[in-house]
């Protein structure tokens, strides 16, 4: 399997099959804390003030 191959994304350790992609439960975490502290993003246009209010009856289908 070549996914094997690929270094833990974080620390680029070799990944152990128990916490793939990562090579250990502490990068698992790391990566875990950058989601919660919006390290990370997904890329696309802003939001307008109107989808963030979270009233789902207004959109139209």
């Amino acid at each position: 399997m070549t996914t094997r191959n690929k270094p833990c994304p974080i620390c680029k350790k070799p990944r152990t099959e128990e916490f793939a992609p990562f090579c250990s439960a502490r990068c698992r975490d790391r990566d875990l804390a950058s989601w919660f502290n919006d390290s990370y993003a997904v890329p696309g246009r802003p939001a307008l003030p109107d989808e963030l209010s979270g009233d789902s009856s207004s959109q139209e289908d």
